[in-house]
């Protein structure tokens, strides 16, 4: 709210932080709006461009992490997915409903976003926009500045709170338009276009699949755990990860669930962290000893001692490495 007793129109605007989403957000801001932003995080998709965005432009951001309901629909998109997981439609449509309803609460008056019309030839045309809005269940209520020209006149531009000769036409996937608008905004710094939702990854979609396939509940953690590692399916209940670097074995670390997890690790030889994913019984803890110890640097000729720690306590195995290219079969 302003100062004096008018109302000032407010507005809240979905910020994946890249280019698009600043020049909305700025566009509205010209006109007098005052302009704040949300953003969602989840394993697939972090808040850290928009928190840049955020602290480039000065303009309020709220963070929302929204992995349970995201995984709801996750599993059963409306829409299906686009060339690998990802669920775009149904993402955008799930997003919009969310921020209208942290709209309502906080008694903001409309919803906007960066989209670009025929920027993305799947989640932009002009009927996916629509069904975005349709099943948001706040049609008329989302504006698109800078596209809005050519899309149909949302209820903010009819009531006025907005002027629509103020906004833009702005379609197809050429970004001249927009380098222009963000020179004379004096914006010369920004991220490169979208990129960032791993749900687009082929790699990611493989192992998220196969976490699906074989788990009835998703935690969290387990889903960070798809982005790190080497990933190896040894059998319907159990799956074995394996870092590949120092970072990555200290971020399997930091995932780890002592109560369902079983972590393993070579013994006076460098090697990596790996961790078993399910219910792994003995035989299945001495191949995965096995394998981890075969991505170490100990010799394939002479066994080895690997350390194995799961809530039953630690014990340490004596096992015989296989090299890595007699996994193979195993990998995801």
């Amino acid at each position: 709210m302003n100062g004096d007793h008018r109302h000032q129109i407010q507005a809240l605007g979905l910020c994946s932080g890249g280019l698009d989403s600043m020049l909305a957000a700025l566009v509205l801001r010209s006109q007098g709006i005052d302009v704040r932003w949300i953003t969602f995080e989840t394993p697939f998709f972090s808040a850290t461009k928009a928190r840049a965005a955020a602290a480039k432009t000065g303009i309020e951001l709220i963070v929302r992490n929204i992995t349970p309901v995201y995984l709801e629909m996750l599993k059963n998109p409306p829409c299906g997915y686009g060339k690998h997981m990802n669920p775009c439609m149904d993402c955008h449509a799930l997003m919009f409903r969310l921020a209208g309803q942290v709209m309502t609460e906080m008694g903001y008056d409309f919803l906007f976003s960066g989209e670009v019309m025929g920027q993305r030839p799947m989640s932009q045309t002009l009927s996916s926009l629509r069904y975005v809005e349709k099943h948001s269940g706040y049609d008329g209520y989302i504006v698109r500045p800078l596209s809005a020209k050519l899309l149909a006149e949302s209820i903010p531009e009819k009531e006025n709170w907005v002027d629509r000769s103020r906004l833009l036409d702005i379609s197809g996937r050429s970004r001249k338009s927009q380098m222009a608008l963000a020179k004379e905004f004096g914006i010369n710094d920004f991220p490169a276009p979208a990129g960032g939702c791993l749900l687009t990854d082929k790699g990611f979609s493989v192992r998220l699949r196969d976490l699906f396939a074989h788990q009835a509940e998703t935690p969290e953690s387990d889903l960070h755990l798809l982005k790190y590692g080497r990933h190896l399916r040894l059998n319907p209940q159990a799956k074995l990860i394996v870092g590949r670097t120092q970072k990555e074995n200290e971020l399997i670390l930091k995932y780890v669930d002592p109560a369902r997890n079983t972590l393993l690790k070579v013994k006076k030889i460098p090697g990596p962290t790996a961790l078993i994913s399910g219910s792994g019984n003995g035989q299945t803890v001495s191949l995965a000893a096995a394998i981890c110890a075969g991505y170490s640097k100990a010799s394939n000729l002479s066994p080895v001692e690997v350390q194995v720690i799961n809530k039953r306590g630690r014990q340490i195995l004596k096992v015989l490495p296989i090299p890595p290219a007699d996994v193979k079969q195993f990998l995801l």
